[in-house]
């Protein structure tokens, strides 16, 4: 077996994941089981560059809020803003402080100066505004959405002006109060105003369709992705926050499903764009089912990752990463009995490995499911390794210090 498996190790390295796969895919998703390690995402950017320069892939895509994901987009692509000032506010969850995204995003734009802009990296943010104490306002997607109509079409077809939208929008800490997470009796988002936006909405979204030709014509193609951001991302926070202020026992299980139902909304749109790589938690990009434990009990959902293989088909591949150590954070050594412990006896360093095979190579000896004693920390279930188009394993992560 030991033989076998070290057969099916290779580097993490563009081509070699490449031969893995039945076909260059559109959407390459890399996860990772823990965030906040730049020891992973030095890995990430690595795989980035070998993909843009051997394999022609133009876009990455990271568990982000997706508007503030504009602002890094637009500092790589035409150099708007300081570095400084992107990686303040062009990044959710605190994924600005990490020294290897401004490492990417400094040598995204570095890439990108001089080239004509069929040739550019982009950038996106694919997750929702969206953090686990609550959900961001719809004021900037929604009048953004209505700007652009406005700007280039006749305001009798809108279907409300702005002053309308503003009314009902009310002030922000009303649809931000941390307290609706736990308390349904405190979000705004089955008010009489909400129900309104909601259907307001959707009237300019379909305008949106329906004004397709004329739109990219009048302003550019770029720019009509863009709006189509801004009401993918209005109408589902409304719906977000709609259910925020759900009684029912499901509350939480359809919160964790809308989440990643925005996630995977916006990777299909940038997977008609062109080849990205997509980075996020293994948790949202996986094919089977997610569950989490929380304050309500279990929750279980599709991710954003089984949602999109069931559109995409070969045009998805999913590389889950696996790690042996996290000492800083407690994560000794693993057991043997477990996948990741399998792979830290025999491996040494970093590689990817043949998912597939590995499953074959295995048979009917089920690894243990290894427990993390750090929350932060979720390790490969040994159910899903068939789900898996390959497993990237890391055999020892350590704190990196950058100053």
């Amino acid at each position: 077996m030991a033989t076998d498996i070290k057969d099916t190790a290779h580097a993490v390295e563009a081509a070699a994941v490449m031969r893995l796969l039945p076909a260059r895919p559109r959407l390459l998703a890399l996860g990772e089981p823990t965030h906040g390690e730049d020891t992973l995402l030095d890995l990430r950017n690595k795989l980035f560059r070998q993909l843009v320069e051997q394999e022609g892939y133009r876009t990455i895509a990271i568990e982000s809020d997706c508007m503030m994901g504009l602002v890094v987009d637009d500092y790589v692509t035409s150099g708007t803003g300081t570095l400084d000032e992107v990686m303040e506010r062009g990044f959710s969850h605190g994924f600005g402080t990490s020294g290897a995204n401004r490492e990417l995003v400094r040598w995204m734009r570095a890439y990108n100066d001089g080239r004509p802009a069929s040739e550019r990296l982009r950038f996106a943010g694919f997750d929702g505004p969206l953090e686990i104490t609550g959900a961001a306002s719809p004021r900037q997607a929604l009048t953004a959405l209505h700007g652009y109509l406005s700007a280039h079409m006749d305001a009798d077809l809108l279907p409300c002006t702005a002053e309308t939208l503003d009314r009902l929008l009310g002030a922000d800490d009303r649809w931000t109060n941390p307290a609706a997470m736990m308390d349904p009796a405190q979000s705004v988002g089955q008010s009489a105003e909400a129900s309104q936006l909601r259907l307001l909405a959707d009237d300019l979204l379909a305008m949106l369709d329906a004004q397709t030709p004329h739109l990219i014509t009048a302003t550019s193609r770029d720019d009509w992705d863009r709006a189509r951001l801004y009401g993918r991302t209005a109408t589902g926070l409304l719906r977000y926050h709609f259910w925020m202020a759900d009684t029912s026992p499901s509350r939480m299980t359809r919160l964790v499903a809308l989440r990643d139902q925005m996630m995977a909304d916006n990777l299909l749109s940038l997977a008609e764009q062109g080849p990205a790589l997509v980075h996020a938690h293994n948790g949202h990009l996986q094919r089977d089912k997610s569950t989490m434990q929380m304050w309500e009990g279990p929750v279980e959902w599709w991710s954003a990752g089984a949602i999109v293989s069931a559109r995409l088909g070969e045009r998805y591949a999913f590389l889950a990463t696996a790690l042996g150590t996290i000492r800083h954070q407690g994560v000794d050594t693993p057991p043997p009995d477990t996948v990741e412990g399998l792979l830290y006896a025999l491996l040494e360093d970093r590689c990817v490995i043949d998912a597939t095979r590995l499953a074959t190579t295995l048979g009917d000896t089920q690894p243990a499911p290894r427990v993390s004693p750090y929350y932060g920390y979720s390790p490969l279930n040994p159910a899903h390794l068939a789900g898996n188009d390959a497993i990237v394993f890391v055999k020892d992560v350590p704190q990196i210090q950058r100053y």
